[in-house]
């Protein structure tokens, strides 16, 4: 088994994004893109090898601007996320064009992970704080049955432009308790505030409140929960819902922690949460970026 930890990256959605959508628009003058950031931090942060989960089709595209750089300075690898990667016995719907979800991307991984290893957005940016706080947890020698979510404080993760779905954490002890998702969330003075009936009502979110970015740390107690969940919501969920039901990747520590057979420690950040949720996001992103080079926290090219 390793020791040094596998990053994840879920970007089988970026497949259509190619053609110059906005999720692998440059974010400064050199060319990267946020994933470029992302590789970046993990690599300083101790991860050892990087797993991208793409389409089958984008790989060569995927090669040519992100993954030939990368491939000089870490174990990088490919796993494809498909309809047809299910398993015998099960069918994909008539009609089901909409991929599986969060958790099988990461189970679409699996078999390219030999240790503890943790997984991400491919869109999102998410600081090298959050990075160190995920490989120092992975590089303990805990529990295996102990995982961790770094969470944000809600108001490190909102934009001016528009509402965004977060999974607002509650915590005991350190540890997470519940996740429950929020998606209409709005920024508030002192806060942000989340509404469930289009704007009528609002409930107030206190600034400091962890969320959610889907960056987990998973230790190999984990590892049999994903096939075993995949296969019960194929039964469950998908035949009640055949062309919409998604498999997220935050059901698997919810129900770790309600079955009790795992515990999640939250490792909360101050690293700030940027995006491109909406077109006018971008100034923002690259700002942001070209104020952290002016710091000193990265260089001006990465893969140099």
């Amino acid at each position: 088994m390793s020791s040094t930890p596998t990053l994840i990256i879920m970007a089988a959605g970026m497949g259509s994004r190619f053609g110059g959508n906005k999720q692998i628009a440059p974010v400064d003058d050199a060319g990267h893109i946020i994933i470029d950031f992302s590789i970046y931090d993990a690599i300083r942060a101790g991860f050892g090898k990087v797993v991208c989960v793409i389409k089958p089709e984008m790989e060569a595209d995927f090669a040519r601007a992100i993954g030939d750089n990368i491939a000089r300075h870490v174990d990088l690898r490919y796993a494809y996320q498909t309809l047809d990667n299910i398993p015998a016995g099960f069918s994909i719907p008539e009609g089901r064009q909409k991929p599986w979800g969060t958790g099988h991307a990461v189970l679409c991984a699996l078999e390219q992970v030999d240790g503890p290893f943790a997984a991400i957005n491919a869109d999102d940016f998410y600081g090298a704080g959050a990075f160190r706080a995920a490989g120092a947890f992975l590089a303990e020698a805990g529990d295996a049955n102990e995982h961790a979510m770094v969470g944000y404080s809600i108001e490190n993760t909102l934009t001016e432009n528009g509402s965004v779905s977060r999974g607002v954490c509650a915590g005991q002890d350190g540890y997470l308790t519940d996740i429950t998702e929020r998606t209409r969330i709005e920024p508030r003075e002192g806060g942000a505030a989340y509404t469930e009936d289009d704007g009528a009502t609002w409930t107030f979110i206190p600034a400091g409140t962890p969320v959610s970015m889907n960056l987990w740390a998973f230790r190999a107690g984990v590892l049999d929960m994903f096939p075993k969940m995949f296969r019960a919501f194929l039964e469950n969920d998908v035949p009640a819902n055949p062309l919409k039901a998604e498999f997220y990747l935050p059901n698997i520590p919810k129900a770790l922690i309600a079955s009790g057979r795992g515990r999640v420690r939250l490792l909360n950040t101050d690293e700030r949460w940027y995006g491109m949720t909406y077109r006018e996001d971008a100034a923002m992103v690259r700002d942001a970026i070209a104020r952290m080079k002016a710091e000193g926290l990265y260089p001006e090219r990465l893969w140099d």
